[in-house]
């Protein structure tokens, strides 16, 4: 994809619908009258006056308690430089979209248009009646030094500028780590820095406080070593200048040096640099998105080499993200009035810590790897990791009250980390880990309505981002006119054209085939030859046969018009008697998978049954255990029509054939989710005190009906529908899917094809 088109689809990802990426949200009630009198004036009144009587109680009436200001004046945004405080805004939306991911954190974004230390502390200092938290981000050096310190001393609430303390934090996890690993100790080791920034600081800070020596650093900044001759340095660079002659060079230093840590540019190392280290090296090449060496050129240098980089697509990534939302979070929750060195010093060892234990497989699942266990391939979490917010937020917070920065000790902290999982929904990873998954085994993936402006920027999407390999389906020259017309590149595209004579052989082949498979059911071969110029039979040959490892379609033909010629051509797994389809809803509180929504008219008990197994090994192909409420309008025996036998009769059948699987019914939807109403009068029930993530339906209507109405009314990602039971991945469009939903869509059923298909030709 040229540059013009990524700057194309970055800009209207940006400006469509609302543009940006964040909004706020009421959190009460405000329909009525009365709510807007409580909400506003008079009633809005009275929390005022208590909070006038204790200051204290702004926490327990506003938003202040979860609140945090990510804050910039511009100067120094990401590679960009000093682009001004609105340019900037993008990038602090970004950040507080991270922090609400992962650490359910609300935040406003504030560009200051000050470039004047003191008086961008003195507009900051005049926020904190607002605000929980500080995260001050993309701010030049050497202010950002100035601007943190002076913040910290004179505000009573947390302030932390990430660009410093995050590298910092997270790499000294790494280091710890590594270093255990090539058994060295961290007050002997040599380093080697590369850069000498606002990150680069605080990471040699950091590294010293846990007990490397000052003198065992060499520093290197644009203009050459830091050395203590030389003019200008503050007092910290001072503290980890070198000795050694002043035209020392990167080259000369890596000599023998245990430890290269890279926060500079890309290609500034060598491999014979490497190969000059120490035995058992480390090398943190941290440079993004070009690290100052590639992990293939360090790798392929020596064997006994540990290697991270700020990369995704490597082992051992070092990215921010592991740290200020759970530190933060952490803070918050203990009313912290300063995130201290002990804070961090808590996250660094909790990280490294996590890093140490068996790793779930939902992680496993995301990073295709069949079991990640701590080594020179893993020293770090990953990003995904869902343990992430119940390791590092209390570690923080207990440091804040032991530090003496708390002014809400917690004391129950088994209560504190259900809440905090609860905060996000233990699954709530579930589309992250699948698009992970996706691109570390992308496959073909045909589009059987290829004529389509939305099939094309998904089909664009998806190669881009490395999920699949698109194939459309179509008439070339009207494909190549609606790309055209939409900015749309289809470069390393296929465009395939079942009726073309240029495609004619492949469809003689196809038709052969088919007509062999159905002549026995009222088809000739001369309608084999007409059917295999209709686009979906023709994708589902080419998957059949091993020319496509998923099908996509739906988009403009009607459901049954899809299913049936998969059902014909693909055919269903062992087992199975018959397909089903499912929904996936993505909820704050995690998915919710809805089934039969599209199949199955009137399941008999047994087809009900079969339905609920194949819905629950899905789920657990994605690393999630599913709980399933199997749905009446009566409750365990309260009635005895058919509908409620039927379902009753369903469930003792799931037992019987999975006696671990987590499923009760017949029940009403309420008790699926009311957990008090379903402990108070059914303890007995399996799903007390559980989180339902499984809802099954009598019937198509209801489920069909009950999906609906949640997607146009609840306001969710929605999914779907995902087809079951087929031996190969076909799944169907929605009628009018947007791009976004097809993209997801080629997510399932690449996962899906993984699954089904290991070995690709």
């Amino acid at each position: 994809m040229s540059k013009e088109l990524r700057r194309q689809q970055a800009l209207e990802y940006h400006a469509k619908g609302r543009p940006g990426k964040i909004e706020v949200v009421p959190t009460k009630e405000a329909k009525t009258q009365r709510d807007l009198s409580l909400a506003y004036s008079p009633g809005v009144a009275e929390p005022c006056k208590e909070i006038q009587r204790d200051k204290e109680m702004v926490y327990k009436y506003t938003a202040k308690g979860n609140l945090v200001a990510v804050i910039s004046n511009g100067t120094s945004v990401l590679g960009l430089g000093d682009i001004g405080p609105e340019a900037g805004k993008p990038v602090m939306e970004g950040k507080g979209v991270l922090f609400k991911m992962f650490a359910d954190i609300d935040v406003f974004d504030i560009e200051i248009n000050e470039k004047d230390p003191e008086r961008f502390v003195q507009i900051v200092q005049a926020l904190e009646p607002t605000f929980g938290g500080i995260n001050l981000e993309d701010i030049k050096a050497p202010e950002c030094f100035y601007i943190e310190k002076a913040l910290k001393d004179s505000m009573h609430i947390p302030v932390m500028h990430d660009d410093q303390h995050g590298t910092a934090i997270i790499s000294s996890a790494a280091l710890l780590n590594a270093l255990e690993l090539q058994h060295k100790k961290i007050g002997k080791v040599k380093f080697v820095v590369n850069g000498a920034g606002a990150a680069a600081m605080a990471c040699v800070q950091l590294y010293e406080a846990l007990g490397a020596k000052s003198d065992h650093f060499i520093l290197f900044d644009k203009e050459g070593v830091l050395h203590k001759g030389r003019h200008g340095l503050d007092a910290v660079k001072q503290r980890f200048a070198t000795t050694t002659k002043s035209d020392i060079t990167l080259n000369d230093a890596m000599r023998g040096a245990d430890v290269f840590i890279g926060l500079s540019a890309a290609n500034t190392v060598t491999p014979d640099m490497v190969k000059s280290m120490a035995k058992n090296p480390i090398v943190f090449a941290l440079a993004n998105p070009d690290p100052e060496i590639s992990y293939e050129a360090a790798s392929a240098c020596r064997k006994d080499i540990i290697i991270a980089t700020g990369r995704s697509d490597y082992p051992n990534q070092v990215n921010n993200v592991l740290g200020f939302p759970y530190i933060f979070r952490g803070a918050l929750d203990v009313r912290a009035t300063q995130i201290n060195e002990a804070m961090k010093m808590a996250a660094v060892k909790a990280l490294a810590d996590l890093a140490r234990t068996p790793v779930p497989d939902m992680v496993t699942l995301a990073y295709r790897e069949r079991n990640i266990v701590f080594g020179p391939q893993y020293i770090i979490p990953k990003p995904l990791d869902p343990r992430l917010l119940a390791a590092v937020s209390p570690a923080v917070a207990n440091a804040a009250i032991e530090s003496g920065v708390a002014r809400h000790p917690i004391s129950d902290w088994e209560k504190y980390k259900i809440e905090l999982d609860n905060r996000l929904g233990n699954d709530n990873q579930l589309f992250r880990v699948i698009s992970s998954k996706a691109r570390m085994d992308p496959r073909r993936v045909v589009f059987a309505e290829a004529d389509n402006v939305r099939i094309l920027k998904a089909a664009q999407i998806v190669l881009d981002e490395n999920i699949a390999f698109p194939i459309l389906l179509g008439e070339e020259k009207r494909i190549e006119k609606i790309a055209r017309q939409n900015g749309i590149d289809l470069d390393g595209i296929p465009v395939i054209d079942p009726r073309s004579d240029a495609w004619s052989q492949k469809r003689h082949e196809y038709a052969d085939l088919y007509f062999k498979k159905r002549q026995r059911r009222g088809v000739n071969h001369y309608e084999a030859s007409k059917i295999m110029k209709d686009r979906i039979r023709y994708a589902c040959m080419m998957l059949n046969l091993g020319d496509a490892d998923a099908v996509i379609g739906g988009l403009t033909r009607n459901y049954a018009e899809t299913v049936k010629p998969a059902l014909e051509i693909v055919g269903t797994e062992n087992g199975v008697k018959k397909i089903a389809g499912m929904y996936i809803i993505v909820t704050k509180k995690g998915p919710l998978f809805l089934a039969d929504t599209t199949v199955n008219f009137n399941p008999t008990a047994e087809e009900l049954a079969d339905i609920t197994l194949m819905v629950a090994k899905e789920i657990r192909n994605f690393g999630i255990t599913p709980r399933i409420a199997m749905l009446s309008y009566s409750n365990f025996g309260s009635s005895n029509t058919d509908e409620a036998v039927l379902v009753r009769k369903a469930r003792e059948l799931v037992k019987q054939r999975s006696p671990d699987c987590i499923a009760d019914g017949e029940m009403q939807g309420i008790l699926a989710f009311n957990k008090d109403i379903l402990r108070e009068n059914y303890p007995f029930s399996e799903l007390v005190d559980k989180d339902v993530n499984v809802l099954i339906f009598p019937n198509l209507s209801a489920g069909n009906i009950a999906y609906n109405l949640l997607q146009e009314l609840g306001g969710f990602d929605t999914i779907g529908p995902v087809l079951l039971g087929l031996a190969k991945p076909v799944h169907v469009l929605q009628l009018g899917s947007t791009v976004r939903s097809i993209v997801n869509m080629v997510l399932i059923a690449v996962a899906d094809a993984q699954q089904k298909c290991p070995n690709p030709r």
